[in-house]
């Protein structure tokens, strides 16, 4: 048996093996013991609990921890499809209490988001901008990429 002087590990082992738990980083630890490798069952497994059609529209956004061991399960849901997640919080509760073992959740809140969906707006060539486009094109010395290029201006032109 030996014992390290130059690191924080205290206790002497036999041939240089170690717990596993002293072999993890700081912030691992800490997450494991916050349950965060629950959490990631729970993503990686969303579909599953939630179901197909809820899952498109929502996501587990966290999970927070009370020194009693209750959890609560904070997801995220896209603004006007509230309600269908309101009526399937017992259902997914239910499931995720199931795969685990044990009342790991004991209530889902919402928060919702909006989606936002940019809009092309449509930007029509103007004729100046047009006619140097075309001067440059027919600088170009390859007819395949003249002609190419021509057809996209004249398809720009027309919308």
């Amino acid at each position: 048996m030996h014992s390290k002087q130059n690191n924080r590990e205290s206790k002497t082992y036999v041939q240089g093996l170690r717990q596993f738990g002293n072999t993890l980083p700081r912030g691992v630890k800490g997450i494991l013991k916050k349950n965060g490798y629950n959490y990631s069952e729970i993503i990686s497994k969303w579909n599953m609990f939630a179901g197909k059609d809820i899952s498109t529209y929502c996501y587990p956004k966290s999970i927070k921890m009370t020194k009693k061991n209750n959890g609560a399960l904070i997801v995220a849901v896209e603004r006007g499809n509230e309600i269908n997640v309101e009526y399937s919080k017992n259902d997914i509760m239910n499931k995720i209490n199931s795969y685990f073992g044990y009342k790991f959740i004991n209530e889902v809140k919402l928060q919702t988001f909006n989606t936002t969906s940019k809009k092309v707006k449509n930007k029509n060539l103007s004729v100046k901008s047009s006619r140097n486009l075309e001067n440059e094109i027919s600088k170009i010395k390859n007819k395949g990429i003249k002609n190419s290029l021509s057809e996209l201006l004249n398809a720009m032109k027309n919308e």
